[in-house]
């Protein structure tokens, strides 16, 4: 069975934009559709993964972009060994 695309999301982010905009967890909750006990999840990243309609709908009430919500992968640090082929 085909899976839904999913987005992962930086709860960190989220917050910082939620409270940017001047929203409270409930507020935010209404206007994406969820509850606010999902926005908190997502904030606290017990949550980071959320289906294509609320992502948008979340993009959209922050007014914010993909960049700033997605979560970017670890970025390597001198401190890993190099992989061996």
């Amino acid at each position: 069975m085909h899976q839904p695309r999913t987005f992962e999301v930086d709860g960190d982010a989220i917050r910082k934009e939620r409270v940017d905009a001047g929203l409270t967890r409930d507020e935010l909750a209404d206007q994406v559709g969820v509850t606010p006990r999902y926005i908190c999840h997502l904030e606290n990243g017990t949550r980071r993964h959320m289906r294509r309609p609320p992502y948008i709908a979340l993009r959209t009430a922050l007014k914010t972009t993909d960049e700033r919500l997605r979560r970017k992968p670890p970025r390597p640090t001198e401190a890993d060994p190099p992989e061996r082929k």
